[in-house]
């Protein structure tokens, strides 16, 4: 896992935004290193925070239990966070699973962060989004 910007992508992050690469197998092996690192990743500041999911090669119910974790946490903290081009293992699971309507899923990293994008995410981290 690293917390830079795909290098492929070549998008200039705004302030307050992170991408988290995630790599190989999210089972339940490593559940909890995950867990940890995705938390540590939401601090004060950050206000947008994508996982990018392009290189993970498979993942269990542990690794989708961490994503919703995660994202609970980030939304207490009223951080946005996003999905970026998941593998297909990762996507089949998610469509599976049902949860492609609970975590956004977005395809494009640079055209997710253009400023249409910006206050579309801003707008989403209301306290009326927070408490539903």
């Amino acid at each position: 896992m690293t917390g830079d910007a795909p290098p492929d992508q070549g998008a200039d992050l705004p302030a307050g935004c992170t991408v988290v690469r995630l790599d190989g197998d999210l089972g339940i092996a490593a559940a909890t290193a995950l867990r940890e690192r995705l938390i540590s990743a939401l601090h004060p500041g950050i206000w947008l925070m994508i996982l990018d999911l392009s290189r993970v090669r498979s993942c269990d119910l542990a690794g989708l239990a961490v994503l919703i974790g995660t994202q609970r946490r980030a939304r207490e903290r009223r951080i946005v966070m996003r999905l970026f081009a998941p593998s297909p293992p990762v996507m089949d699971l998610l469509h599976s699973s049902g949860l492609e309507r609970c975590l956004t899923v977005c395809p494009d990293l640079p055209g997710e962060l253009g400023w249409e994008w910006y206050e579309s995410a801003r707008a989403t981290v209301t306290p009326q989004a927070l408490a539903g």
